[in-house]
């Protein structure tokens, strides 16, 4: 192992190191499975900011963005990072005090409590369906951030893929299982600055290396297409490429998703304050719009480097910042420290999210279906176990779902959001607003969302060149539509439903 890469392993053992302890210092703090899923509703803004956009930006932000500007101009990750910032900013005005007040009022930890109390669903079928749900998505999504990890640590050091794997999950199940929610939130927190330091200096050396900002901007002008947002870039004809206005369309909903991922949904949950979700919102819009402008610069940057030479051609257009930490930690035992905080970046957007999937998924597993749809019984003692145990037992399920080196990581990340985003999106907005909604159209949409998400991706989408498009937009809007049509046709809410749902209201509107 050479003195760069011990230098960088140093860097990332002190990182782990640090979360978790923070898992050790907040199990002591968990006393019961509120506390334990929710953090006993005691976030404060900054850290539900900050941990809710971390643990949605996951490796997204540091190796997606970046990789899919470098390697096909800004059109397509423009589009997204806008649509991405929009559904940010909307999620948390419209959604996030709104959906605090109404879980608090009617006692729900979980999402498919929130379903299931919210309509009076005595059956818990609507419980059951949205826990299984949160299952078939996060589990295989969980898989891919170990997948990540295990990728990550495969390339710097040659470790073997399925050891890296391995050693990472322990880590990640490690501090979630130990400190829960409060564990994970906390991490994220650190987590999101981690990621921000790491951008800024990839940044600040890939442009000096290219030789200034008006040689990166002046190679992107070179290239045809590059950065137009109608157009894009093809590198295999070196040529401009097409970007349509419905390939637009399809590539803003990506900020639909926001409104049913159930990770970002359970931090609103918690925050202790819901008057002080003003500064949360501000916080969390300004850090998205920075963190991934700066993530798309980097990729225009990479494409600037590889043309001028200062980075050698390389095949997987994601890897770019872990290409540009390498470049750095060979100029000296400082430079190599700071190249593992970057590569710890990495590390900290995957595990950022992957803490907050195995939470939701452990709760629908051992809250909503053992303990909600069979009504197992459990002390507080044995529900804290049976989520711990439950969720090592997903985590198991994860590493073999990842065993694969060659597993995709970002393909199974947009099926997932878009399957989270149909699922529970239409079904948590007409929740909110729509008093007339009931359980009947709520268990609808959700089927027909998830149902639509499959079909639409692996049958629709080949048919025609116009049906390709991202299976988020179709499936939401089929499964709002279902789910008001189903809400008329059937039974009008119980009045204590009604009453309930205009006391919330009330309640949101009071300072």
């Amino acid at each position: 192992m050479t003195t760069a890469q011990i230098c960088i392993m140093i860097s990332i053992v002190v990182y782990l190191a640090s979360v978790v302890i923070v898992g050790v210092a907040y199990s002591k703090k968990t006393k019961n499975v509120g506390d334990f899923y929710l953090g006993g509703r005691k976030l404060g803004p900054l850290v539900t900011a900050m941990s809710a956009e971390a643990s949605d930006m996951s490796s997204y932000l540091l190796m997606g963005l970046p990789g899919l500007a470098l390697a096909a101009g800004l059109a397509e990750v423009g589009w997204t990072v806008i649509g991405l910032a929009v559904g940010t900013y909307f999620n948390w005005l419209i959604v996030a005090k709104l959906l605090r007040n109404y879980s608090a009022k009617i006692g729900a930890i979980t999402i498919p409590d929130y379903f299931s109390l919210r309509y009076r669903d005595n059956s818990r079928i609507l419980m059951a369906i949205a826990a299984v749900m949160i299952i078939i998505f996060f589990v295989p999504y969980t898989a891919s951030g170990f997948a990540a990890c295990g990728k990550l640590f495969g390339t710097l050091f040659g470790i073997d893929y399925h050891i890296a794997m391995v050693v990472s999950a322990i880590v990640i199940v490690g501090y979630t299982s130990l400190g829960g929610f409060n564990a994970a939130s906390i991490t994220d927190f650190i987590q999101s600055i981690i990621m921000t330091i790491a951008l800024l200096i990839v940044l600040v050396f890939g442009i000096k290396q290219a030789g200034g900002m008006d040689a990166v901007v002046e190679n992107a002008k070179n290239l045809s297409g590059y950065l137009n947002m109608f157009q894009g870039y093809n590198a295999e004809t070196d040529s401009a490429g097409t970007f349509s206005a419905l390939s637009v369309v399809s590539t803003l909903a990506w900020g639909l998703g926001y409104f049913g991922m159930p990770h970002i949904l359970l931090r609103f949950m918690a925050i202790e304050n819901p008057n002080k979700i003003k500064t949360s919102r501000r916080v969390a819009s300004v850090w998205v719009v920075i963190s991934m402008s700066i993530a798309v610069l980097i990729g225009v940057v990479g494409m600037s480097m590889v043309k001028s030479g200062a980075l050698p051609a390389f095949d997987d257009s994601e890897t770019i910042i872990i290409q540009i930490a390498t470049l750095l930690s060979q100029s000296g035992i400082v430079p190599a420290l700071v190249a593992g905080v970057i590569l710890a970046g990495i590390l900290a957007s995957t595990m950022s999210t992957a803490d907050s999937q195995l939470l939701a998924a452990s709760s629908a597993a051992s809250e909503n279906i053992i303990g909600g749809l069979f009504k197992v019984k459990l002390s507080e003692t044995s529900k804290m176990i049976v989520a711990r145990v439950t969720l090592i037992i997903i985590s198991v399920i994860g590493v073999v779902i990842a065993w694969n080196p060659n597993s995709s990581v970002f393909g199974i990340v947009s099926f997932a959001w878009a399957g989270f985003g149909a699922v529970f999106g239409p079904v948590v907005l007409l929740s909110l607003f729509w008093k007339r909604s009931n359980k009947y159209g709520a268990v609808a949409g959700m089927l027909v969302g998830g149902v639509m998400v499959f079909l639409w991706k692996y049958v629709i989408a080949g048919l025609a060149p116009v049906l390709n498009i991202y299976e988020l937009l179709p499936a939401f809007v089929i499964s709002l539509v279902v789910n008001v049509v189903v809400s008329l046709i059937t039974p009008k809410p119980e009045k204590e439903i009604v009453d309930e749902f205009d006391e919330v209201k009330k309640m949101n509107k009071a300072k």
